[in-house]
């Protein structure tokens, strides 16, 4: 799959501007999930969708995850089924959050693993996460598994501060 634009896998671009530096002082409800998902992720544990709506959609413009764009809990769980098997100690951390706006976050994360079966390591990479959330569930899951690119498609600059790390 060749690499398409931020119009066309959907992702507006809006910001919630905030002096440099200042971290926003309450912790958000869309924020806190994003982090409780991540928690569990970070040991390894990806066996939960509770905090997903059952129409989810999933996407990713990454050619390295054929089935790049999916609706239901169900495709997106055999993606990230696929995905994992494809890997020796696959681990995902947070690096930090932003809260984009009132729907949306976004995680900076770091993948790193053995490729299955070879186990040769081909990771860390910096990637990000954008979690659009309603109602306290994820509608919308967009995976870069480049994060300079999540941070351009969404007019972030990658050298401020992340907002509710």
């Amino acid at each position: 799959m060749g690499s398409r634009s931020s119009r066309e896998i959907g992702v507006e671009v809006r910001e919630i501007r905030e002096p440099v530096g200042q971290a926003r002082s309450t912790s958000s409800a869309n924020l806190d999930l994003v982090r409780s998902i991540y928690a569990a992720w970070e040991q390894g544990d990806f066996s939960s969708a509770e905090w997903a709506h059952p129409e989810i959609e999933y996407l990713s413009d990454d050619p390295l995850l054929p089935l790049g764009h999916t609706t239901g809990v169900a495709g997106m769980a055999k993606i990230w089924r696929n995905w994992l098997r494809a890997w020796k100690d696959f681990h995902a951390d947070a690096d930090g959050y932003r809260e984009v706006d009132g729907e949306r976050v976004l995680a900076l994360l770091r993948y790193s693993g053995r490729g299955n079966p070879g186990g040769m390591e081909v990771m860390p990479t910096e990637a990000a996460s954008l979690f659009h959330i309603r109602d306290g569930k994820v509608t919308r899951l967009v995976l870069y598994l480049d994060r300079e690119r999540a941070l351009a498609d969404l007019g972030l600059a990658p050298d401020t501060g992340s907002s509710g790390s």
